[in-house]
Order: C-alpha cells, then sequence, then structure tokens
C-alpha cells in the first residue's frame, strides 16, 4: 500500500531538474541566469525611450530602444524554455506549481507585449525623432507586468525553494 507523498517529499521533486543539460544541474539552474538579459535590455530601453525626449538628437536613442526590446523578447524566450522546464518539475496542484502557472503566464504577456512594441516600432524611426507616448507607456507598463513576475519569481526560489538546493547542502557552505 502506498502512500502520499508528504509536503517535504514533494518540495524535493521541485529542487531536481527535469533535465540538467537543458535546465541546469542540481541547486544551478539556467533560468535565473537567463533572466537578467531581458529584464536589463528592456529597462534600458525605457531609459532610452524616456532620454528620446530629453535630448536634441533622439534617433540614435530609438533605435536603440528598439534593438533592446528585441534583443530582451530573444532572452525573454531563452528564458523561458529553461523555466518552463523548471515548472514541469513541480508537483502540480501545489502552491508552488500554481504561483509558477502565474509567473510564468504574466512573463509569456510581458513577452508578447515587448513584441507587439518592437513591431510597433519597427523600421518607423528613421527620421530621428523621439518615441511616441503609446510605446513608451506600454514599456512602462509592461515593466510593471514584470515586476510583479519577477516577485513571484523571487517567491519560487527564496520562499518555496524551487530549484534550490536542499538545505543540508547549502549547510555545505557554512562548515
Amino acid at each position: 500500500m502506498s502512500t502520499a507523498p508528504t509536503a517535504h517529499q514533494r518540495a524535493d521533486l521541485g529542487k531536481q531538474p527535469v533535465s540538467a543539460a537543458l535546465a541546469g544541474p542540481y541547486g544551478h539552474p539556467w533560468h535565473p541566469m537567463l533572466i537578467p538579459i531581458p529584464i536589463g535590455a528592456w529597462i534600458t530601453a525605457l531609459v532610452f525611450d524616456i532620454g528620446s525626449h530629453i535630448v536634441d538628437d533622439p534617433g540614435f536613442l530609438t533605435r536603440g530602444a528598439e534593438w533592446l526590446i528585441a534583443i530582451g523578447v530573444l532572452g525573454a524566450l531563452a528564458a523561458a524554455m529553461a523555466g518552463f522546464l523548471d515548472l514541469l518539475a513541480i508537483p502540480t496542484g501545489t502552491r508552488a506549481f500554481r504561483t509558477g502557472l502565474l509567473h510564468m503566464s504574466l512573463n509569456l504577456a510581458v513577452t508578447v507585449a515587448f513584441a507587439i512594441n518592437f513591431a510597433w516600432r519597427h523600421g518607423s524611426y528613421t527620421d530621428g525623432r523621439a518615441v511616441g507616448g503609446g510605446m513608451l507607456a506600454l514599456s512602462a507598463v509592461s515593466l510593471a507586468v514584470l515586476a510583479c513576475s519577477g516577485y513571484l519569481g523571487g517567491r519560487l526560489a527564496y520562499r518555496y525553494g524551487v530549484r534550490v538546493a536542499d538545505e543540508g547542502t547549502q549547510a555545505e557552505g557554512f562548515h
């Protein structure tokens, strides 16, 4: 007669990679290493957008923001693939899994919003003018949603310990 796994046993499942080659080895997942690419690119794009309203010749900033958005979308897709594998390691029906689903959904929505933002901008700033207010607002709102999703990602790692080495392994660093 088998018994249902305990909460501790289910939590241990969320620490193990589905595939170490694709998701990163135990205690060292790829997803958190990839997320700075889209976050940094998109924040810098917003700074460039704002800057395009301040400088006399904004063309270089609007073109730079456009390509930073594209780099962010590509980086987000790479991070999403690794993150999806991490999600698959979490037992379904748990609070951690529901948090992971919301985290993933928000990130996908942000990535789609930035892809739309790139398409909206693409090729339209060859005359060197400042970025439009609607595009700037879309970037700002998308980053606000990304911040909420980042909070959830932090909750997954730091509160629920998803893909984080167990406490016994972590204790090795304190001997």
